[in-house]
């Protein structure tokens, strides 16, 4: 039986980071190019392969034009 490595909290700020991406209309590789990372960067952030920090969230934000809090209800 496989267990996740990350809380249910964190797995929802995943879900809100993608629901606010689909909103702003934005592909992965556009927010990848914002970014200046390569589109698996964006890919791996929602898949839950790579961790995301506060200062990254509050990147990704910006881009979403969503306020922070959105994101860590």
């Amino acid at each position: 039986m496989s267990r996740s490595i990350y809380s249910k909290d964190y797995k929802e700020i995943i879900e809100r980071l993608k629901k606010a991406r689909i909103e702003a209309g934005l592909a992965q590789q556009e927010v990848a190019d914002k970014l200046s990372k390569p589109q698996s960067y964006i890919s791996k952030i929602e898949s839950g392969e790579r961790r995301l920090d506060v200062a990254e969230i509050k990147k990704f934000a910006v881009i979403y034009k969503k306020d922070i809090s959105f994101f860590i209800k």
